[in-house]
């Protein structure tokens, strides 16, 4: 973990978003205040198009909010923004509805990936680093299989690992159970909950699926432009 002082790991205040379509504006998110503790599970639904990836999007740094900032680890992601590739590489993992895992790779070349693109470690500790990640998925016996000879389920897996390869203070998942059956969207999340338990990772994951959602240590709805608790 990168988050020495125990701090929040991720703090957005007053976040909006706000788009323009011709000559109108839509106001997509309005004054979005959030605090996410290390370890904690926060689980974010709204029916589509309430701007739940939008969102995301932001609190990853991958787009910059209309007004309002985002600070991740004590640091604001829109004033550092040279840094905002490496913050993210170090603080941030993510894992998307679509896996997005190389097809031409294996399962544990996949995983390796981000650790390489850092260059600071060398092939063969970026490839024992990524054997004890899928070990923690379940999947050391697939290794060596490529995505295609994957099941959904353990694909979806292998994103995970390659999300959390790099010990991220954070995760942010965006319905990462979306294309999954019941039974596997269980293992997912009972998966979740151990890799926050044993690594100190903290997860904000986007989900329609209510269930998974009330699973988490918090849920919110985003309705509104606002983020609100479910009850």
């Amino acid at each position: 973990m990168n988050n020495p002082e125990n701090r929040a790991v991720l703090e957005c205040r007053s976040l909006t978003k706000v788009f323009a379509e011709g000559p109108e504006k839509l106001e997509v998110l309005r004054g979005i205040d959030l605090l996410v503790s290390p370890s904690e599970r926060v689980a974010i639904v709204g029916t589509s198009g309430s701007g739940k990836t939008t969102l995301l999007q932001l609190l990853a740094g991958l787009d910059h909010p209309s007004s309002g900032e985002v600070i991740l680890c004590g640091h604001q992601l829109m004033k550092v923004s040279e840094q905002q590739g490496e913050l993210r590489n170090r603080h941030l993992g993510f894992v998307y509805q679509f896996h997005h895992l190389l097809p031409e790779f294996t399962a544990l070349e996949n995983v390796a990936m981000p650790l390489l693109l850092r260059k600071e470690v060398s092939v063969g500790q970026a490839s024992m680093r990524a054997e004890e990640m899928l070990g923690i998925v379940g999947l050391s016996k697939r290794a060596s299989h490529k995505p295609a000879e994957l099941s959904g389920g353990e694909r979806q897996r292998v994103a995970i690992a390659r999300a959390l390869v790099g010990s991220p203070d954070l995760v942010l998942m965006d319905e990462p159970t979306g294309n999954l059956d019941p039974h596997t969207a269980s293992k997912i999340h009972e998966l979740m909950k151990s890799l926050s338990e044993q690594l100190t990772t903290s997860f904000i994951v986007v989900t329609h699926d209510m269930v998974f959602a009330r699973q988490m240590d918090r849920a919110l709805r985003l309705e509104d432009g606002h983020l609100v608790p479910v009850v």
